[in-house]
């Protein structure tokens, strides 16, 4: 073999072990319209037994309406300013998993007062778990609190994210109180057994506008009966971008430290 032609396959064998690594990391990394955050999300939730609302939020069992306005629904903050988290990580999540469920943690840790610390002995504390789907509480409810984020489709930055923004006590964005001016929902293109999921709630919009930016957004076509039927339209502008899920927005942000006083 030539000198030209062993420097070629030695090139080419590289290659190849590399790949595999690069399209892993890539595949959360890469911006990917076509599949938003809704869709990800409803798509892994199809096999739970879990009694869920609006697609991803566990049925509340503590108290009577879908709402955390209140401190006894929000996480303590110290006196140091901080708001302390304990969490733990089921061992059933890879090394590479776990990874990503740390980085979507310190993005909060960055930008916020939210602090997540591994559990000690702490009662109150959000469990991380492989479960059948992608889910959370809404807000602290008290003892281990199961987020779960099924390994085959809910491994994603902006999922965990999104997953964890409801364990803080937020709901999704088209059910704030004011959507009606914002986004138009089509019931005729809606499973009139799932219109429950776009029903309005009696939201604290914490002085914050609407965003369509929002990590918390369904996307267009979320629980439509057909496809390429839109259930929910963006006004004025239709074509205005919704259901992201690359990480949180400004107004995202801006909600928690409102909300925690941050």
């Amino acid at each position: 073999m030539t000198p030209t032609a062993s420097l070629l396959l030695l090139l080419l064998l590289g290659l190849s072990q590399a790949l595999p690594l690069q399209e892993e990391e890539s595949e959360e990394e890469v911006p990917d319209d076509t599949v938003d955050i809704t869709t990800r999300i409803l798509t892994s939730n199809n096999g739970t037994d879990e009694i869920l609302l609006e697609g991803d939020l566990l049925a509340p069992r503590t108290r009577n309406a879908m709402m955390c306005w209140s401190q006894s629904c929000l996480w303590r903050k110290g006196s140091n300013g901080l708001v302390v988290i304990p969490f733990t990580v089921s061992r059933e999540f890879t090394s590479w998993e776990r990874q990503k469920i740390d980085s979507a943690m310190k993005a909060f840790h960055s930008r916020t007062c939210i602090r997540f610390a591994p559990r000690q002995n702490e009662r109150d504390y959000i469990s991380f778990e492989n479960k059948a789907g992608c889910f959370s509480a809404l807000g602290r409810v008290g003892g281990r609190q199961v987020l779960s984020l099924n390994r085959q489709g809910c491994i994603y930055h902006g999922i965990v994210q999104h997953e964890i923004n409801h364990a803080l006590g937020f709901q999704h964005e088209q059910t704030r109180s004011d959507r009606d001016n914002h986004v138009r929902i089509n019931w005729e293109n809606i499973n009139p057994q799932m219109a429950y999921n776009f029903y309005k709630q009696s939201t604290n919009n914490l002085n914050t506008p609407y965003d369509y930016s929002s990590i918390m957004h369904y996307g267009k076509t979320a629980f439509s009966i057909q496809y390429g039927r839109d259930s929910i339209t963006p006004i004025p502008d239709p074509n205005a971008q919704i259901g992201q899920r690359q990480g949180m927005s400004y107004w995202d942000i801006m909600r928690i430290h409102r909300l925690y006083g941050c």
